[in-house]
């Protein structure tokens, strides 16, 4: 499981020495990923990626979270995405660089993350966003989640959040 891929992206699990590809890649999409995540408002730098890194890596041990970088078919890093424990489910996240929205990758990768899910015997799957985000709206309607609920947003805001989540759900297939 530190490796899924459908050919097109592959999901690595994080590992310390990714960190300055990592603090690269957000450093060069801060005004992108910073607008929706609170993480990257304030920039980010090799003490931001150390501690993401070294959180991981402990979710990853205790399974409260799989966290993976994207890799595109050329191995360039193209964000990061998770599946982390939330109540009796687990729940998708994900992050481009700039330049990779709109090419599926996000879709890909949470595709890969759902299947993850389901050979863990995970009961649902949620993906959450503000609702003004559109495009990360699109990838849970595309592998089929249905919107659950609204509301209000437990943490922090970044710039272009409204302060309300959309929480779509999808049941495990029978």
């Amino acid at each position: 499981m530190d490796t899924l891929t459908d050919g097109v992206v592959t999901l690595e699990r994080w590992r310390p020495e990714d960190l300055d590809l990592l603090v690269a890649t957000v450093a060069a999409s801060l005004e992108h990923v910073g607008a929706w995540l609170i993480w990257a408002t304030n920039g980010y730098g090799p003490a931001e990626g150390e501690e993401f890194l070294t959180g991981a890596a402990e979710r990853w041990a205790s399974g409260e979270g799989y966290e993976y970088a994207i890799r595109t078919a050329d191995r360039t890093l193209a964000g990061g995405c998770g599946l982390m424990r939330r109540g009796d489910g687990r729940e998708i996240g994900y992050w481009l660089a700039k330049s990779y929205t709109g090419h599926g990758y996000a879709t890909r990768a949470a595709s890969l993350l759902l299947g993850q899910a389901w050979r863990m015997g995970t009961p649902h799957v949620t993906i959450l966003h503000d609702e003004l985000n559109t495009r990360s709206g699109a990838i849970p309607q595309r592998l089929g989640f249905t919107l659950h609920h609204k509301e209000a947003a437990a943490d922090a805001l970044a710039p272009a959040c409204s302060g309300n989540d959309w929480v779509w759900r999808l049941e495990r297939p029978a």
